[in-house]
């Protein structure tokens, strides 16, 4: 993924961060339970603070990328993993909210280890980032 895309990516999941935590504030706080509000907000939480950490990835790889230093490639891992862990575990935990089936929360997990992937390569990354 390029600085560009991340900054992209990051730049919706910040804005839609926003706006669905604004919605349930407002539009959904009379139709769905103390509990559905709940998963909805560490949904809208999560989201939030992966979009700047991916915004942060996308200024690494463009740093990288400007000092001639070829070895961003697993920046892009983590972009990545950030995206779709944003996806699948925040996804989720709307959908689950709104009142999808029980068994969608099978999804949730796969994305909170996709969250966990980018952090770890995030780490390893700068572990050898010297």
């Amino acid at each position: 993924m390029s600085s560009r895309a991340a900054a992209i990516v990051a730049s919706i999941a910040g804005m839609l961060a926003v706006a669905l935590g604004a919605f349930a504030a407002h539009a959904l706080r009379e139709q769905l339970s103390a509990e559905q509000l709940a998963t909805w907000r560490t949904a809208v939480d999560y989201q939030f603070w992966h979009a700047l950490a991916l915004f942060g990835v996308s200024l690494w790889i463009r740093q990288l990328a400007s000092s001639g230093r070829p070895d961003g490639k697993p920046l892009t891992i983590v972009a990545t993993a950030f995206c779709v862990g944003m996806l699948l575990f925040c996804g989720s935990l709307y959908a689950l909210a709104l009142g999808a089936p029980r068994a969608f929360g099978i999804v949730t997990p796969f994305g909170g280890v996709a969250l966990i992937i980018g952090w770890v390569s995030m780490l390893v990354m700068a572990w050898r980032d010297r």
